[in-house]
């Protein structure tokens, strides 16, 4: 930890479906052994795929539609109402689909938006999925993601320009520790507020975090400038949360 300064939350997002916007959270209930309630709740299928929503499994993201190779997605702007389950796309501001996803004539309003506007990028016609308790993150393990601003200031200094935190699409931004002392979380606990959670792995980062989360632009090379500064491509970790409670902004951090 910095010298004189205590390690708090600064933001705590959740991305209801992958691929899309994130919702910003001042606080919000979690339980042990889950990710945050709604997050990667729902995926787009790229074409038809091999995902059951009868016997649900993780499967890799390609088989979705997702920033890494879809940039386009980024030039939408999404609001996702967790009460009624309904998504709201906007571009430039202004609606240009709704639906609510939990009824076929809601899914299919957003997936006749999307089988034209991701045309080039489609294996097949997108179908909107969904299953109880599983979330399309991109890994197996039920856990929560975080980065450390001052890791991220340290990458700004190394690429030579100011780099968005919502390239890496974590739900929980913490500032206050040292530069990418978060690794050493790994395989230790630790608190943020009254949650304890557990290190669980370093996150490998994809060509996704090359991508303006705000225009769509692959303007950067985070994997190579990660590669040739530190000799690794890892930015932010995986945690699991050991205990239910409330997780909320300005929560500090304590090993």
């Amino acid at each position: 930890m910095s010298s004189g300064t205590s390690t708090e939350v600064i933001d705590i997002y959740r991305y209801p479906v992958k691929g899309l916007s994130p919702e910003r959270l001042d606080k919000i209930d979690v339980e042990a052994g889950a990710t945050l309630p709604a997050d990667r709740a729902w995926a787009i299928e790229n074409g038809s795929g091999r995902f059951d929503p009868e016997a649900p499994r993780h499967l890799p993201k390609i088989n979705f539609l997702m920033l890494m190779r879809d940039e386009r997605l980024a030039t939408l702007e999404t609001e996702f109402d967790t009460g009624t389950d309904t998504l709201t796309i906007k571009r430039d501001g202004k609606q240009i689909a709704r639906g609510q996803l939990t009824t076929q004539l809601g899914r299919q309003m957003i997936e006749q938006f999307l089988g034209a506007y991701m045309k080039d990028s489609l294996r097949g016609a997108p179908k909107i999925m969904r299953a109880d308790g599983h979330s399309f993150s991109d890994v197996a393990a039920k856990c929560v993601h975080i980065i450390n601003l001052a890791s991220l200031r340290d990458l700004e200094r190394a690429v030579g320009k100011p780099v968005h935190a919502l390239r890496f699409r974590a739900n929980i931004h913490i500032d206050g520790l040292a530069p990418r002392s978060e690794f050493d979380l790994v395989g230790k606990d630790f608190q943020i507020g009254g949650i304890k959670l557990r290190g669980l792995d370093r996150t490998m980062r994809c060509a996704a975090t090359n991508v303006d989360p705000e225009t769509g632009a692959r303007d950067l090379a985070i994997p190579a400038v990660l590669e040739r500064t530190w000799s690794h491509t890892d930015f932010g970790i995986y945690a699991t949360i050991q205990e239910p409670g409330t997780l909320a902004v300005g929560d500090i951090f304590s090993k």
